[in-house]
């Protein structure tokens, strides 16, 4: 899935000028938009009116004797999705949009978001609201903010990073950055905030895990002694390094199975901050069963984190934390002197290598994941011609597909389901209300992915049912040959995605072309989509046997079409001529490419050798299933699709002959 916070992080306070080819302008109606230069103000019925919020809002500011107050959109855990009792930018502006900040004055209200959600936020913001394009917040706060002025900002709702940035920039202007631990948004929100997540918590079978808590509590603490700084605790702000470290899992956070938690842990005890009426005793057993003095969790409310830290900070401690996902909220608790920092927490870095079961979990979810895509594929190849498959219906279906397979536990985020002009939006979802039809005369692009017991998965693929023009078919090759470029590579172990990255981009630059996402980012077990710190950028961790990644090369043409193929891999050591070590990539998604958009002429024998082993490969693996189940047609329909790729690809046989053949070796007869 391409993802903004591969090329920026949403919730960084400054705005991000990352975007992915900006969408040409929709032919919008006078009911479509708001217009705040006429007189009376035209409001579209989709605004919400934010008058009493902002008043209320403004009392709040007043009485800190504040001159702006920021808002973000992320919550206490820097969690990429956040839940509805979260969305505190979304119910102070009305723009539901997922990237976006507001900042408060006396006088103005203001929101910065990119170029993704411009229409949006003009069909939901009232005339209240100031939507900014270009510039950033810093900038705009030093010429509505008086000199001595003082700026609000909820510190858990801040990255360090975020806090250093604003902090430096008001202070060299003479304003003054000001945490405010109770959020004003709250405050104003009320009774009308939707309620703390109640649901059960849980432990994950065994059947699902890779190590048993305790192993993992033991193998931490091992770091913890190796490392040179001594340190005395290790703090987890992360939801899943919590879920991750205990084998726990709920459903606080849409396409995420995480619960509201952290955790601080010693050599001596293990705090578990989260609500503990969530656990049955079944968990609660799970945690504490024979355990002694030093393995027993204690389990401690979520709300008194910070009570707890500051309180531990007071010793003599030295306490390690991840900078990346710890809010300025609890790192200022902590004296710096009493602080061993890394970017990302031993806990992050740890569950980014897959142990072997783990890994076979992981493929496991693979094949059966292929198979609700195929069954995708094959049903819209049947449809589509007829017209009446549209955008948000076939989402729909590929969702309820994914739902009807074993484990199964949800999507693992939004599926981005885009034919034609808007597949040119690298990150565009169709809605109930607003999408297209699906069209045997369009480019076609699904990026979707499940939750599974055993796994997290995520596959693209790009279609065309017609006949596509000779650059569709050249853009999608080259985005073939970059996907299937980095696929094949061996490279010294230890090396960073960052130094590889470029073989995905090669062919696009060979002819002027480029795409303006990251080409992949890690992957977990029953986990996030997006798990850092794997990938592909400078920000992420060197390659290690073991690690999963997508690889998502793309091309965009802006109101015309997208393209963009992605595959998870599982690094492995790699067999050499010479001695060294060495890894390569082993593709695990399961789903053949469409031959209808590959120009063989522009590939290599040892491009086109290595789709024919990927071809085999799935043959081999999702076959078996498909024939299991009975699924005849979908069979088939792999058979077609897996065939040999040649320089002169043969005519595909009709999809009625293989299904024929398909049911012959089904019952173990010979053709």
């Amino acid at each position: 899935m391409a993802w903004a916070r591969w090329g920026c992080c949403p919730w960084l306070v400054l705005l991000c000028a990352c975007t992915w080819g900006r969408p040409k302008a929709a032919n919008l109606t006078r009911e479509d938009v708001r217009n705040c230069s006429t007189s009376p103000p035209y409001i579209p019925v989709t605004a919400v009116n934010t008058t009493e919020r902002l008043t209320a809002l403004r009392q709040q500011i007043q009485m800190l004797n504040l001159s702006a107050y920021i808002i973000p959109d992320t919550d206490a855990h820097m969690s990429e999705y956040i839940g509805d009792h979260d969305k505190r930018r979304a119910w102070i502006t009305g723009f539901t949009g997922s990237a976006g900040t507001a900042v408060v004055t006396m006088g103005k209200a203001a929101l910065w978001t990119d170029s993704r959600y411009w229409t949006q936020a003009e069909r939901q913001m009232d005339c209240n609201w100031e939507l900014h394009r270009e510039g950033n917040i810093v900038t705009w706060l030093l010429t509505e903010v008086p000199v001595g002025g003082l700026v609000g900002f909820d510190p858990f709702l801040f990255s360090i990073d975020s806090w250093e940035s604003y902090n430096a920039d008001l202070q060299a202007s003479d304003r003054q950055l000001v945490s405010i631990a109770d959020n004003l948004v709250d405050l104003v929100w009320g009774s009308e905030r939707p309620a703390v997540p109640s649901q059960p918590i849980y432990a994950l079978q065994e059947a699902f895990i890779g190590s048993t808590w305790q192993d993992k509590v033991s193998g931490i603490r091992s770091q913890m002694q190796q490392r040179r700084e001594a340190p005395t605790a290790v703090l987890l702000s992360a939801l899943d390094e919590t879920a991750w470290l205990f084998n726990l899992r709920s459903s606080d956070i849409p396409y995420n199975p995480f619960f509201y938690s952290y955790t601080l842990f010693t050599d001596s005890f293990i705090r578990l901050f989260v609500n503990k009426s969530r656990l049955s005793s079944e968990t609660l057993q799970y945690l504490n069963a024979d355990c002694t003095l030093h393995m027993c969790v204690q389990l401690e409310d979520y709300s008194q984190v910070r009570d707890s830290i500051k309180a531990y900070a007071s010793g003599d401690v030295r306490i390690w934390i991840g900078t990346s996902y710890t809010t300025y909220g609890i790192y200022e608790l902590i004296p710096k002197e009493k602080l061993v920092e890394d970017t990302y927490s031993p806990v992050m870095v740890t569950k980014a290598v897959k142990n072997s079961k783990e890994q076979a979990l992981l493929r496991a979810s693979h094949v059966r994941d292929a198979v609700a895509v195929i069954r995708y594929l094959v049903w819209l190849e049947k449809n589509v011609p007829s017209g009446a498959v549209d955008e948000f219906s076939g989402a729909e279906l590929l969702d309820k597909f994914r739902g009807e397979e074993e484990f199964s536990s949800g999507p693992s985020f939004e599926t981005i389901s885009a034919s034609g002009l808007n597949a040119a939006l690298a990150h565009y979802s169709p809605t109930k209300e607003l999408h297209r039809k699906l069209s045997s005369d369009e480019m076609y692009l699904v990026d979707s992915g499940g939750q599974y017991w055993d796994g997290t998965t995520d596959i693209t693929r790009t279609v065309h049912w017609g006949t596509p023009s000779a650059f569709q078919k050249e853009a999608y090759t080259r985005v073939l040959i970059g996907n299937i470029d980095l696929s094949r590579l061996v490279f010294p172990a230890a090396t960073s995605g960052r130094m590889v990255e470029a073989f995905a981009r090669k062919a696009l630059w060979d002819v002027g072309l480029n795409y303006y996402h990251g080409t992949g980012h890690g992957i977990g077990n029953f986990l996030c989509v997006h798990e850092w710190p794997v990938g592909f950028q400078s920000s992420n961790i060197a390659m290690a046997k073991g690690m999963f990644t997508s690889i998502e090369p793309g091309y965009y043409q802006d109101g015309e079409f997208g393209v963009r193929i992605e595959d998870i891999a599982l690094v492995v050591e790699a067999e050499t001529k010479y001695p060294g070590t060495y890894l390569a990539f082993e593709v695990v998604s399961l789903v053949p490419y469409d031959r209808n958009l590959i120009d063989v002429s522009l590939l290599s024998p040892e491009q086109l050798q290595y789709v024919n082993r990927y071809y085999q490969t799935i043959r081999e693996k999702v076959g078996p299933e498909l024939q299991r189940r009975q699924l005849l047609e979908e069979f088939a329909w792999l058979q077609q699709h897996t065939e040999p790729l040649s320089a002169r690809a043969p005519r595909a046989a009709s999809l009625v002959s293989l299904l024929a053949v398909s049911v012959l070796a089904i019952l173990g007869w010979s053709a």
